[in-house]
């Protein structure tokens, strides 16, 4: 990963970013290279734990990294979403299946939480099965082993972020109602349908552009609560146990990514082939 540079998060993924490039350059782009990055980083966090042997400078190093990544993922986004805020609520660059789990235009934030929590069990599972192997009982290091003060800040920053998931959801559920307020429904009557075309457009548009600010507005909270969730966790987690949460969280994404595209291809193609026979 040496050729990514990716402390400050910006050589390569910058090249993606608005300002300095082409307008041919997409979200769509900078997501597809940012999940490669996403791919390499995965393999450094693995190599990582496997050289982790109780030194954590190497381990806290990669974890920084990943977590700048995560950052110059979120300032990006940001930056197109200003241009394109439609578009981060019905996104090309995801397949169906992600699409199906998508909430304010990305990950639902308390899903940080049960994907520890699962991750947990899994460890604690795995570190009982190997007991009579290990030298000093379960002290393992990985998530199966989070201590009860990790344990009481990890619930308390669940319930908070709970509440500030719910808050965002309301807000983005009374900006949608706004698609039926007098001003929009104003825009279908008989005096509009007579109006130029020009004018029309015109109209709609100034008609439209409060609503999508306000879309821009509440996706920035969203992912701003996204961002925060995941470096919050991290603080309360030791290196190596934010290093296999990291892991956990990329090997889900990637993997999710990946079989939705699959089931996408499947489906087109049996589509076509339907299409064909007809």
């Amino acid at each position: 990963m040496s050729n990514l540079h990716l402390p400050n998060g910006t050589t390569n993924t910058a090249h993606a970013t608005r300002g300095g490039v082409g307008e041919h350059v997409s979200f769509h782009m900078f997501f597809d290279f940012w999940m490669l990055e996403q791919n390499y980083q995965l393999q450094e966090l693995v190599s990582a734990t496997k050289e982790w042997g109780g030194n954590s400078v190497l381990v806290r190093d990669v974890v920084e990294q990943v977590v700048h990544h995560y950052e110059h993922y979120y300032k990006t986004k940001s930056m197109w979403a200003k241009q394109d805020i439609l578009s981060m609520f019905s996104p090309t660059w995801t397949s169906s299946l992600e699409k199906a789990f998508i909430w304010v235009g990305g990950w639902r934030p308390t899903t940080a939480f049960h994907l520890l929590y699962s991750k947990c069990s899994l460890q604690l599972e795995a570190a009982f099965e190997d007991y009579h192997h290990l030298p000093s009982g379960l002290n393992t290091g990985d998530l199966g082993d989070l201590s009860h003060s990790q344990m009481v800040r990890v619930d308390e920053l669940h319930k908070s972020t709970l509440r500030k998931e719910k808050m965002i959801t309301e807000k983005l559920a009374k900006k949608q109602e706004t698609i039926a307020d007098s001003s929009m429904v104003g825009l279908t009557t008989e005096l509009m349908v007579r109006m130029e075309e020009h004018d029309q457009q015109v109209t709609v548009d100034a008609a439209l552009a409060s609503k999508e600010n306000g879309l821009v507005g509440i996706l920035q909270m969203a992912d701003d609560l996204r961002l925060k969730t995941l470096k919050e966790l991290i603080l309360i987690l030791s290196p190596i146990q934010g290093a296999y949460f990291l892991i956990a969280a990329a090997e889900l994404h990637l993997k999710i990514h990946q079989w939705g595209k699959k089931r996408d291809a499947s489906r087109n193609h049996h589509h076509h082939h339907h299409h064909y026979y007809c």
